[in-house]
């Protein structure tokens, strides 16, 4: 790679790292620090949880916005196949694994992001994805996520009574990540973003609150002006001349 090129490629990676950061409030790493995926929340590892709402290829980029959400990936659960592949799940549902800091963002408030994302009326599928992979289910883990997801589905079958919530509420047991072509699939959609983060690698995909984020904007799933503000510092990389990254 040319010097010039490498300082670009280097400035265009920076910003979009400054923007995400900009957004989530998140603290940036001192000048020189090494960054290679996400640190994890001071005082120990972040909160996960787990969601099956359909599809998740669009699934997941409902999360990935949310301040205080680390990672987001996409796998299999609920099932008793002990190696589910896409083609081949037997009894698993599709589902979002949501890494996230319980200082920063509530497990109530991606309660309601999961019931705002899908029909939990819907029986045997959501849309026009029909089948028992794509059912809907709060995979919890301990009975405290147990009690308060039970109190979210009484409150949303109470707002309207002429149907039955349908959504199951499970111990999670075994998740199982999802092949490479599914994680971060909308952001894998819009090959420009992948260049501009410099084409990671699917294992730095995976762990990057950065794809998390763009992934989501590329859905077109984060608030509004969040959307404009990285439309516009795309829109503000790109007038300045960033290298054609596909030829490095």
């Amino acid at each position: 790679m040319a010097p010039s090129a490498a300082g670009s490629l280097a400035a265009v990676i920076g910003s979009l790292v400054l923007l995400v950061a900009g957004v989530s409030g998140a603290r940036l790493p001192a000048r020189g620090a090494v960054v290679r995926g996400t640190p994890l929340p001071r005082g120990g590892a972040p909160a996960t949880a787990v969601f099956a709402l359909g599809s998740f290829w669009r699934s997941e980029a409902a999360f990935g916005c949310l301040h205080g959400v680390i990672r987001t990936s996409v796998g299999y659960a609920g099932g008793s196949k002990a190696n589910p592949e896409y083609r081949n799940l037997g009894d698993h549902a599709e589902c979002v694994k949501v890494e996230y800091d319980p200082r920063l963002i509530h497990y109530k408030q991606l309660l309601d992001v999961f019931w705002a994302s899908h029909d939990p009326r819907e029986v045997f599928g959501q849309g026009p994805d029909v089948g028992n992979q794509y059912r809907s289910v709060i995979f919890t883990n301990g009975t405290i996520e147990a009690r308060l997801a039970a109190l979210s589905k009484e409150k949303e079958q109470a707002k309207d009574r002429s149907s039955v919530i349908t959504t199951q509420i499970q111990p999670l047991g075994v998740f199982h990540h999802a092949e490479p072509e599914h994680q971060k699939f909308e952001l894998k959609r819009k090959p420009f973003l992948l260049q501009l983060i410099g084409n990671l690698p699917e294992e730095e995909l995976l762990t990057s609150t950065l794809a998390a984020k763009l992934n989501a904007y590329a859905a077109e799933l984060c608030p509004a002006n969040t959307q404009k503000r990285i439309s516009s510092k795309i829109d503000e990389v790109a007038k300045k001349g960033w290298p054609i990254l596909k030829e490095i």
